[in-house]
This record gives C-alpha cells, sequence and structure tokens, in this order.
C-alpha cells in the first residue's frame, strides 16, 4: 500500500495494550503507517506478525513485530516519525528512557490518551484495575462478581488481553468451562486470570479485538466487569471505576505508570493487604490516594489464606512456587506461597536456581531478583515441560503452589503439594457492597 504522506509510526508494546491501541486509533486511519510494533515483557513475541486479519485494510501483509532492543535501528530504517508507548506496569524512568531513546534517533515520543483508547458498552461496565501487578485484583474481580450475582445480574467479565498464542485465532476468546482452556491452548498466566472465574461460575472473554469481543459479550450480561492486567487502564469506559492500591509497595502509585493515572480516574480505591502491611506504610498510602484524588472512596481490605492440609507444611523443606508475572515485571519478592510457608512453619525455601531448566534458568537470569521463589512460568509447551522438571529435580519434601489455578493440571510433577488461595476479605465500611448497592439502585 502507499504510504504518502502518512505518518510512520511504531508502536512499542508487550502483546496487550499495544494492539489494543493500534485497533482503537490506527487500524483504517490512512494518516499513519505503523510500520511496526516492538515487544517487551512476555517471551516469545518478537518474530511474529499482526495478522492482516486483524490489521485491516491498510495492511494487507500483517504488521511485524520485532523486539524492543531494535527501536533505534528500525526509526532509522523506515524514516519512523511517532513512537506510541503502551504497555503497563513500569517505572516513569523506564517510560521515559523509552521517549529518549525515541527522540535521540529522530521520532517524537507519544503516549495515547485514556479516553480515547476507551470503548462505550451498551451495558452497565465496572473495570477494577490496579496500581501495580499481585495488589489483588484478580480476588477483587471475582468478589464484585459474586455480590452482582448474588443481587440476580448476569455478569460477564472481560480480561485484559494475554494473546499469546495464534493472534488471529484469538480475536475473541469466551471461557465458561475448564475444558475451553484446554480448547484455546492457554499458558499457564492466561489459566491463572480465567480459571478462577470459570470455577466461580462467571463467564470470562479475552482476546484481541475488543470491540468484538464487547459486542459478543453484551448479549449474554446485564453487568461487563472489567478484569484489567498488569496496572494497565480500562479499555472501555466504565461507570464504576475501582482500583486497587498495595500498602506492600507504598510509593510505586506515584512512580509506576499508569498507576497515577488509575487513581486519578478511579471512583474507589480498595486498600488491599490491611493484615500484613505496615501501618505507616497504610497511612503513606492513604495520604497519597487523597492528594492524587480526594473524591475516592477508600475501602480497606485483607487477602487471607486459604490453605488445603496446611499442617503438612510443618518442619518440611518446601519449594515455593508464585505468580509468575508478580514476581517478574510485578517485582514482588514473595506471594502466598512465601506467606502460608513461614505461618505454617517450613524448616526451609528451598532455592530453585541450581536445578532450574531451560527456559526457567533464563527467566532466572532476565529476572535475578526473584531470588528463591520459582515463578509459574508457563507461556508455552516447552516453558511447561521445563517448569514440570525443574519442580522434578529440586529436592524438596513438598511443593507449596501459590499461584490461582491446579498447577498439577498443567504441571504433571511428581512430588507432594499443596495449594494456596486468597480472596478478598472487606474491613469495616464502606465496602464492595454497600458501594455496589448504590450503584445498581441507579441502573
Amino acid at each position: 500500500m502507499a504510504t504518502k504522506n502518512r505518518i510512520n509510526t511504531i508502536i512499542v508494546g508487550a502483546a496487550g495494550r499495544d494492539f489494543h491501541n493500534f485497533n482503537m486509533v490506527y487500524r483504517d486511519n490512512d494518516r499513519y503507517n505503523v510500520v511496526a510494533f516492538t515487544a517487551a515483557q512476555i517471551p516469545d513475541i518478537a518474530g511474529r506478525k499482526y495478522p492482516a486479519s486483524l490489521a485491516g485494510k491498510l495492511y494487507p501483509k500483517g504488521i511485524p513485530i520485532h523486539i524492543e532492543a531494535d527501536l533505534e535501528k528500525l526509526i532509522k530504517k523506515h524514516d519512523v516519525e511517532e513512537v506510541v508507548f503502551s504497555y503497563s506496569d513500569v517505572t516513569y524512568e523506564h517510560v521515559m528512557s523509552i521517549g529518549s531513546r525515541a527522540t535521540t534517533a529522530g521520532a517524537h515520543f507519544k503516549i495515547l490518551s485514556a479516553p480515547d483508547t476507551m470503548i462505550a458498552s451498551s451495558k452497565p461496565v465496572i473495570s477494577i484495575t490496579a496500581v501495580r501487578t499481585g495488589s489483588g485484583k484478580s480476588q477483587t474481580t471475582r468478589k464484585v462478581a459474586n455480590i452482582l450475582q448474588a443481587m440476580g445480574f448476569k455478569v460477564a467479565a472481560i480480561r485484559h488481553p494475554m494473546p499469546y498464542g495464534d493472534l488471529a485465532k484469538q480475536k475473541v476468546q469466551r471461557f465458561a468451562s475448564i475444558a475451553d482452556l484446554k480448547k484455546h491452548k492457554c499458558t499457564i498466566e492466561e489459566m491463572e486470570e480465567y480459571e478462577p472465574h470459570i470455577v466461580n461460575g462467571t463467564i470470562i472473554y479475552s482476546g484481541v479485538d475488543y470491540a468484538a469481543i464487547l459486542e459478543q459479550a453484551e448479549k449474554e450480561a446485564d453487568i461487563i466487569l472489567w478484569d484489567g492486567g498488569n496496572n494497565d487502564m480500562p479499555f472501555y469506559k466504565p461507570d464504576l471505576n475501582i482500583v486497587v492500591a498495595d500498602p506492600l509497595r507504598t510509593g510505586d502509585e506515584l512512580g509506576y505508570y499508569p498507576s497515577e493515572a488509575n487513581l486519578r480516574m478511579a471512583d474507589v480505591v480498595v486498600i488491599n493487604k490491611i493484615d500484613s502491611a505496615d501501618p505507616m506504610d497504610v497511612n503513606e498510602l492513604r495520604h497519597n490516594i487523597r492528594v492524587i484524588n480526594p473524591k475516592a472512596q477508600l475501602v480497606e481490605a485483607a487477602s487471607p489464606l486459604i490453605v488445603e492440609r496446611g499442617e503438612q507444611i510443618l518442619g518440611k523443606r518446601v519449594l515455593v512456587i508464585e505468580d509468575g508475572p508478580t514476581l517478574t515485571h510485578g517485582e514482588m519478592d514473595f506471594g502466598a506461597g512465601t506467606v502460608a510457608a513461614e505461618k505454617y512453619g517450613a524448616a526451609e525455601l528451598v532455592d530453585p536456581r541450581e536445578w532450574a531448566v531451560g527456559t526457567i534458568r533464563k527467566t532466572f537470569e532476565t529476572y535475578p531478583e526473584i531470588g528463591i521463589l520459582l515463578p509459574a512460568m508457563g507461556y508455552g509447551e516447552q516453558q511447561i515441560k521445563d517448569l514440570t522438571a525443574t519442580i522434578n529435580k529440586v529436592p524438596c519434601d513438598l511443593v507449596v503452589i501459590g499461584t490461582p489455578i491446579d498447577l498439577k493440571r498443567v504441571a504433571k510433577f511428581k512430588k507432594p503439594s499443596v495449594r494456596v488461595q486468597y480472596e478478598l476479605q472487606e474491613i469495616g465500611e464502606p465496602n464492595l457492597k454497600s458501594i455496589l448497592d448504590v450503584f445498581t439502585q441507579k441502573l
């Protein structure tokens, strides 16, 4: 296709917000010529294409996806005028480092506005986002779904994208049963987000084209729940905007992108993990929220552990497996599995790094701050095999699984294990029920 007078553009992303921004602003827009996406955070995205079937009439060959390290080369090769930053859960320093790379290579640097990338729904929308990965938005979304279903509403949850497979086939995905996870060839990260909803009796959608996803979900739901990923902003225009904040990482809400944007847009801020945070950090977080958004309602909550056969942990040498993204770009140095191991008296947390295999070893090299915890990485068949092999090699008495899914169904390791789960438990008033009572009375 001719590109005369079109603005050559690169969208810098991580296989989620970048595709959505393209669909909302650039697809079929003859003012722009998107020459490439770049990819970060997620393995095995670069080297592929955003397919022609999703890219629209201006891109009959699709759009190539390159590694972010090639940004300067791509700017010069394609005479790029604009670089659009389109991913989340990174520091302001990281965002502006990308900006500096773009501007010194000769391109303008740009971030799209929140309203211009939100789709309006014909049904009421409640969004649940967070200030960091691992803050507790998943259990908050489940709590909201339970409350609404108890009121008699049909709810469809729509999850932030995790399109790690065939993008064309993943345009619209609907999950209503555990069998659907296998049907759509889900990664472990996808299962961690979808499976708890399915077990909870909530239909969940995900995919790549969020206008098409919304159109289908609206046909079977009274209320749409936006279940955010990372700490990204909602893809849909919310009628009630709930944001989860984390007092274990106080200060991140003002130093990570787009944490502050989420706080500024929030109608309700859930301060989670009250039971495990330092009161000084909780007070500082309250102050920061009030400075940014004095009108937001504050809900305080804990995420108590539910441990099956927790007594088995006592005195054991345990391997702790935690949610992958929480440990990697979420930068948490512990999770539910760690807390359970300490609470129930594990004799030792066994360091898995010496026995890590293949892609799991590479993950530890990329994210050395993970330390002695094993991230439940499983972005593809090989990585699941490597995870299983690593678990089997680690010399431990027991595996403590701190991920939201039945990991043994996917990684068929031989060692005995216990599962650790958690649900949101609000403390005092207001709580989500009282807030949703008021919200639904206006519908």
